[in-house]
């Protein structure tokens, strides 16, 4: 298993704090195996 990303709470402990905005693209690879890409999206409250 390879396990990506950070625990919840990292990015609040920067100096300054840092957060995903919806839009943010987020490239992890290994060098000799590959990479993945993930787009950040904000979530949208379903309707009442």
């Amino acid at each position: 298993m390879i396990a990506t990303g950070t625990p919840g709470g990292v990015g609040h402990a920067r100096e300054p704090a840092r957060y995903l905005t919806d839009g943010a693209v987020l490239t992890t690879g290994i060098e000799g195996l590959g990479s993945q890409r993930n787009v950040a999206r904000a979530a949208v409250p379903e309707p009442v």
